[in-house]
């Protein structure tokens, strides 16, 4: 039997994948390749490893070997390295050549019109990257060496595409700007340490959340080597005032930053210079040191106390937005601070705030003339004085959103109403001391479009009836859980509310069919309708709001008030929120 193949006649593609997968070396793969057309199917599959060179046409011949070998895991790509088409000699290598110069050319003529764009495709860019997480779907290691033309947006097209992705090496990428780090778990300080020692200089983002693994010695590599660093996002337990004060001290640029941070406290804990008598206090630094920013977010962190804020507020004058989240040692004093020293402010946002007083907000009211929004949750200390001060000193008000601040009544939003003439937004959910007269004032004076008084039991028909004839632009309405409106409300509001295009009437109990279609006779634009546990809308009720709103997308309601007809009709803008009710 000589000259019989037993090797192909025998064994099976898996056997054989299996023993071109133990080949040690590029030179025995490529020798196996040239045995047959089948082995060279198979040595394509049993490639795990690529090294190509980033320099002559890397972006095009990336996506050629994209489709030859679908089972790569790690691609290593070097700019200093020119591209070379690694395949056998004879036949088979004219034939894949000719194939990779007609894709070429049919890719130059489709992306590179010019020669300036010609040129820059002699190395790697955000396209070639584009093409890797693309084509090499299984990819767990990628190594990217001197490639200066990639940028944030290839990077972001890997974390989207390459799930797989265990290991990024970014070695002296220039052009790196946004860095976003969330739920990398196996990230460790080392990987983030080469990254800012060696692609540091353009990076201007940098986020990090449910990193365990990312310390304080991160940010001090971050401090050291991102000097151009404009925006911070930090999620951690593991990070301290010694990495805080690192980017202080490093990144003068800063402008943005979101701390969720529990262990960042005000205590000292490292000099904030060579230049500095003392130790400076936790977020004292920030302030001494980040002269430009503007946009503070502090969430969760538990230890940050009055004298911190203070410190930031007298440092960064130039502040123009504010989160204070569930920072339970946060008090009046801290945000006085802010009201005294940040006259830019235009946003503030305090949530979970309980030691915060009516007098801090005063302050702002008297130093903060350009505020424009105002965020209050769950503020219990915060009353009608705070809210008459925002409004005498506010005047630019644009949007005001309230929810469970019980002191804040029906004094507070009469004031708004008065002084407050650019309101365009108003949230007052769950305020059960504000009344129709707030209401009314509002509506006489406020050009609103979005208002939301769900849980606002005091609030009847007068109130909105207000709110129907004073703000023809109203295009949202939230009036859920309130026990005493009826249908004249919706009368009117269908009167005087031509652009009303969403509207919330859950647990209305007084409201009924009847209402429900003056409203839709003339609100023609109306796209959403929520009306569920509303005992006096019927079936009918649904049927007209369906058949008389053309623009209608979303209805939720009990299934069972849905006859089939209107089943038949308009399935597609149906929603249940309850299907056994």
């Amino acid at each position: 039997m000589r000259g019989h193949d037993w090797i192909n006649t025998c064994l099976p593609d898996e056997l054989i994948l299996e023993i071109l997968r133990r080949l040690d070396s590029k030179a025995s793969h490529d020798a196996s390749s040239l045995v047959c057309k089948r082995w060279l199917g198979l040595d394509r599959l049993s490639r795990s490893t690529l090294r190509i060179g980033a320099s002559g046409s890397p972006d095009i011949f990336i996506k050629f070997l994209a489709q030859r070998f679908v089972n790569v895991k790690a691609v290593y790509i070097d700019e200093r390295l020119s591209v070379s088409l690694s395949v056998n000699s004879g036949k088979r290598r004219d034939r894949d050549e000719n194939v990779l110069t007609s894709f070429k050319l049919h890719y130059i003529a489709q992306k590179r019109p010019d020669k300036e764009e010609e040129s820059e495709s002699l190395s790697l860019t955000d396209a070639g990257l584009t093409a890797v997480a693309d084509g090499f779907s299984k990819l767990e290691k990628l190594s990217l060496i001197w490639c200066s033309n990639v940028t944030s947006f290839g990077i972001m097209s890997l974390g989207q595409k390459c799930t797989f992705l265990k290991s990024l090496d970014l070695q002296c990428c220039k052009q790196l700007e946004d860095l976003n780090l969330r739920f990398c778990e196996s990230l460790t300080d080392a990987g983030l340490v080469e990254l800012a020692t060696k692609c540091g200089k353009s990076l201007k983002s940098l986020s990090v959340a449910a990193c365990a693994r990312i310390t304080d010695k991160s940010l001090e590599a971050v401090g050291s080597h991102c000097k151009s660093l404009e925006t911070l996002s930090l999620d951690s337990e593991f990070i301290s005032n010694k990495g805080i004060l690192a980017i202080a001290e490093g990144c003068p640029l800063l402008k943005v930053l979101k701390l969720q941070c529990i262990n960042v406290t005000d205590k000292a804990l490292m000099a904030v210079g060579v230049s500095c008598l003392s130790l400076e206090m936790g977020l004292r630094s920030i302030g001494k040191g980040c002269k430009k920013l503007k946009i503070l977010i502090l969430s969760d962190c538990n230890f940050l106390g009055d004298r911190g804020l203070e410190a930031i507020a007298t440092g960064c004058t130039e502040l123009t937005h504010l989160e204070v989240n569930g920072c339970h040692n946060i008090g009046t004093i801290g945000l006085e601070s802010v009201g005294k020293s940040c006259p830019r402010l235009t946003e503030l946002a305090l949530y979970y705030c309980q030691r915060i007083g009516n007098f801090a907000l005063t302050e702002v009211g008297r130093g903060c003339k350009y505020l424009q929004a105002l965020h209050l949750v769950d503020c219990s200390s915060l009353g009608d004085e705070a809210i008459c001060s925002i409004a005498k000193g506010c005047r630019n008000l644009k949007k005001l959103h309230i929810r469970r601040c019980y002191e804040v009544g029906s004094k507070g939003i009469i004031a708004v109403g008065e002084n407050c003439h650019s309101l365009t937004d108003l949230s007052l959910r769950f305020c059960d001391r504000v009344r129709d007269e707030a209401l009314i004032a509002v509506g006489q004076g406020c050009p609103l479009q979005y208002l939301n008084v769900s849980g606002c039991n005091q609030i009847g028909d007068a109130g909105i009836v207000a709110i129907a004839r004073g703000c023809p632009q109203l295009a949202c309405l939230d009036v859920s859980v309130l026990q005493n409106l009826g249908d004249m409300a919706l009368a009117e509001l269908g009167e005087g509310c031509p652009l009303l295009k969403d509207i919330v009437l859950s647990h209305c109990h007084q409201i009924t069919d009847i209402g429900l279609s003056h409203l839709v006779k003339n609100c023609q634009m109306l796209e959403s309708c929520h009306m569920v546990y509303c005992p006096g809308i019927t079936a009918a009720g649904v049927a007209t709001v369906v058949s008389s709103c053309p623009n209608i997308k979303k209805v939720l309601v009990e299934k069972w008030k849905v006859s089939s007809r209107t089943k038949r009709r308009a399935s597609s803008v149906l929603s249940y929120l309850c299907v056994d009710l």
